[in-house]
């Protein structure tokens, strides 16, 4: 898959719930486009681990139990942000995931302004699947506890019945896989993210797509839509005056 890094992509925001293919799609969107994946877990662990001032806010708080709040969220992601690769877009993963921090994050794009680089909302694209697919991907995982493979029973089963096809191992669901959890996770993502996509969609910029098909084919579709937006907005930039 061919790399393109001279396009101005802008910042990316996937939605959907756990199963959707987020992480499969945020990938190859990364390869694609030569852009970074931004995760606001992984910069939370980097910055404790780093011991930077933001960090070390974010660690006494976390020690008491609390969570993290936005004010100190938004100073890392700005940080990140700032980053020269992150000139011609990125992914955002984990973020924003109230409509706080989406109202937050189109403010910060819309004052900053980067160096050598030209303002872009970002693309917000929604991941749909049916709730019955979802329970199905979800409760069909199974993983091998010695080499780590992952099966589907529904869509992708070993060759022998739970036995990994590596090491013949008996493969295990995990705990984050069995029904009465996937229930609570996708009830709690409904309740969290709903309001995100509502933000997005008041707006004029919410993209749906159809996640109950084949990895290929969605790409294809985001692919396609991230191009347009591009296009669109590489239209309006030359249109204005100097």
């Amino acid at each position: 898959m061919a790399v393109k890094t001279a396009r101005k992509i802008g910042p990316v925001v996937l939605l959907g719930p756990p199963g959707a293919g987020k992480g499969t799609q945020a990938k190859r969107i990364v390869e694609h486009y030569g852009i970074p994946q931004i995760s606001t877990g992984d910069l939370l662990r980097d910055h404790v681990r780093r011991g930077t001032p933001l960090g070390l806010e974010a660690k006494s708080i976390m020690a008491r139990g609390e969570l993290v709040p936005d004010e100190l969220m938004y100073g890392i992601v700005a940080d990140r942000l700032h980053e020269p690769d992150c000139r011609n877009g990125y992914v955002l993963d984990g973020f924003p995931r109230t409509a706080a921090q989406a109202g937050w994050l189109d403010a910060f794009l819309e004052q900053e302004i980067f160096e050598n680089s030209e303002k872009c909302p970002p693309v917000v694209i929604q991941l749909l699947v049916d709730y019955t697919q979802l329970l199905q991907r979800l409760t069909g995982r199974r993983s091998c506890p010695t080499c780590g493979r992952l099966y589907n029973v529904h869509s992708q089963p070993p060759r022998f019945d739970e036995l990994c096809d590596l090491d013949g191992s008996k493969l295990v669901i995990r705990n984050d896989d069995r029904q009465e959890v996937i229930s609570e996770r996708l009830s709690a993502y409904e309740n969290m993210t709903k309001p995100v996509a509502e933000y997005y969609r008041a707006k004029g910029r919410l993209v749906p797509a159809n996640a109950d098909r084949t990895p290929e084919e969605i790409t294809a579709e985001l692919f396609g839509v991230i191009d347009g937006h591009a296009a669109v907005h590489a239209a309006s930039e030359m249109a204005k005056p100097e």
